[in-house]
């Protein structure tokens, strides 16, 4: 038997049903009224056992009278009627129970996903995420209302009919009793299979689902368009969906074997009932209206409720694995989360520290960084250069807690940002990245993300200082124009300026800016430059870049190579010093440069 994690397919499968019950804790109230209702139901689809019996007893001695066939048939059809309503109510009872399972579970794995630190979403694939999210909660939803009540409707059937069935004729009980373990034990050895299959299928689905996100989303298709590379992908295209076919052709195939099982069962069980009744007639052990009204009513039921359960008991074991998928990632760990006690960073003035941080990112061997230490005074301007791979943009993410070091401490006016609260961190730290963002959304949705309760006032503010009033001017719907996915409906430099004013927005005591102007034109680069000269003012400002014309004037230049700090200074203490800082600057300028950008005035 397959192992996972030390533990057996059975034992997790164990541990997983017991999971799964656990969801029908908040609704045991409604539970338990579907459940009596289930038996109501039940007790009213056996009720025409004895209207049956009753009628070929009574037509087998006919009297004359046919008053009493008149009543039984009445009975008949008000229990009929009485059993339509009381399904309605059973139905809308355990949709209550099956929907807010389901609800609890897309609820919980939203609010586990969002809490997840960025480095959960470096490891893992954005279509396998959406597909546990999508996909296998669909397989439970699926199961959970008509398989789930079918499931229980007919063993409280089953039940029923055993009952009835030792009441009317214990000798022809004894013979369907008969049927009973056959099934089980047919249960039980398909029902390995059909986990192991299923289980596949959801894996199958996930890796071809996280395949088509890629290569469907704009910048796949972009990307496969540059390189012209659509046959290839629809080749591997074409392996996953063999892939995921062949899996469900083996899952579909298990099924089919175990319902063909039952479906002889279900053929062959009358015929030995009726001879077993016949001699039972024959020897007048029985009535014959006995006999029938078992085989036909009873006997009939006892059978379809076996096959039920059986079936049942397969879809339901069907939706384990997809359980599990779920289950692994709410059980994921979360690294970076609010420590017991954490406390909100109230009115922050900007004073940032770092002291001997040294932080590696998972699965590489070499530190992105290596005891760095680091004093920023508030409102200090800091630039950060060196080359690609330095630890420049790892520097700050540690600063905005994305990422806590593996040594050392990174703190905000003397609190070690482990001790405060991820919303009041977030709330003090303004950030602006090289590729930005947007929702498929309008302008306005995008740039009151960052503080919901702007008024159109401040909104409208924020694109002046960001020099994006001209873009407003000119879009059709001005700020409620939709941007499309990703922005793509804007230029680069657009949606750069779209950020930068959201920053604005958000008016934060501390700024990141990573590579913020990098795809600006020059005459958009000098406009934008002086509305970041107004908005460092008073805020303490961390600037990457790799164009050092746009950070000659910052109050302290940081060079990093390799994780390190390598040297620190004003623009002209660095040319002077003739280290790396003058290396980088002689590749970018063949001769003095004096700034000409409105930030080389702060």
């Amino acid at each position: 038997m397959r192992r996972v994690a030390g533990r057996s397919s059975g034992e997790l499968a164990s541990g997983t049903v017991r999971r799964v019950l656990g969801y029908l804790a908040p609704d045991r109230r409604i539970g338990v009224a579907a459940l009596l209702c289930l038996c109501l139901q039940t007790a009213l689809s056996l009720a025409p056992l004895y209207i049956v019996k009753s009628l070929i007893d009574h037509l087998e001695h006919p009297h004359g009278a046919f008053g009493p066939v008149i009543v039984l048939a009445g009975i008949g059809i008000g229990l009929g009627a009485l059993g339509g309503l009381v399904s309605v109510l059973r139905t809308w009872l355990v949709l209550r129970v099956s929907t807010g399972i389901v609800a609890r579970l897309r609820g919980q794995l939203v609010q586990k996903l969002l809490g997840q630190s960025i480095s959960y979403y470096t490891e893992a694939r954005g279509g396998e995420l959406m597909s546990r999210v999508l996909n296998d909660v669909a397989v439970v939803e699926r199961v959970l209302g008509d398989t789930a009540l079918g499931f229980v409707g007919d063993a409280i059937t089953l039940v029923g009919c055993i009952a009835l069935m030792a009441v009317f004729e214990w000798r022809l009980a004894v013979v369907t009793l008969v049927l009973f373990p056959l099934v089980a034990l047919a249960s039980r050895r398909a029902g390995r299979p059909i986990y192991r299959t299923r289980r596949d299928v959801q894996a199958r689905i996930a890796a071809f689902t996280a395949h088509a996100q890629e290569i469907l989303s704009l910048s796949g298709i972009m990307l496969i368009k540059s390189f012209s590379r659509e046959t290839t992908e629809i080749e591997r295209s074409g392996t996953l969906i063999e892939e995921l076919q062949i899996s469900q052709l083996r899952a579909g195939m298990a099924a089919r074997w175990f319902g063909a099982g039952l479906e002889l069962v279900q053929l062959t069980a009358p015929i030995g009932l009726l001879l077993a009744g016949a001699w039972l007639v024959v020897h007048h052990y029985a009535t014959l209206g006995t006999v029938l009204a078992f085989i036909t009513v009873l006997a009939i039921r006892f059978g379809v409720s076996v096959a039920g359960v059986g079936t049942g008991a397969i879809a339901l074991l069907g939706t384990l694995p997809a359980w599990e998928r779920i289950f692994e990632i709410l059980d994921g760990d979360t690294l970076i989360r609010d420590r017991p006690g954490a406390r909100a960073l109230a009115q922050p003035r900007g004073c940032v520290a770092f002291r001997d941080v040294s932080f590696r990112y998972p699965r590489q061997r070499q530190p992105a960084l290596e005891n760095v230490s680091l004093e920023v005074a508030p409102g200090q301007l800091i630039a950060l250069v060196g080359p690609s791979g330095a630890g420049k943009t790892t520097l700050t993410s540690l600063l905005a807690r994305f990422y806590d070091p593996d040594q050392g401490v990174v703190s905000i006016d003397g609190h070690d940002l482990r001790d405060l609260r991820l919303a009041s961190i977030a709330q003090a730290v303004g950030l602006v990245l090289q590729e930005t963002y947007l929702f498929h959304g309008t302008l306005r949705e995008n740039l009151l993300y960052a503080r919901p309760g702007a008024s159109d006032d401040a909104v409208r503010s924020a694109c002046r200082d960001a020099h994006l009033d001209n873009l407003v001017a000119e879009l059709p719907d001005g700020l409620d124009t939709v941007v499309g996915e990703r922005g793509h409906r804007l230029s680069g430099g657009e949606r750069q300026r779209v950020a930068i004013a959201r920053v604005i927005l958000k008016d934060s005591p501390i700024l990141i800016l990573d590579e913020a102007t990098s795809h600006l034109d020059t005459a958009s680069e000098r406009l934008v430059q002086g509305a970041l000269a107004r908005l460092f003012a008073g805020r303490t400002s961390f600037v990457i870049a790799h164009r050092l014309s746009t950070i000659l004037a910052a109050d302290v230049i940081v060079v990093l190579d390799r994780g390190r700090i390598f040297e620190r200074g004003s623009h002209s203490e660095l040319l002077e010093a003739g280290g790396l800082y003058a290396s980088l600057y002689a590749l970018q300028f063949q001769g003095p440069v004096t700034a000409t950008a409105p930030l080389a005035a702060t």
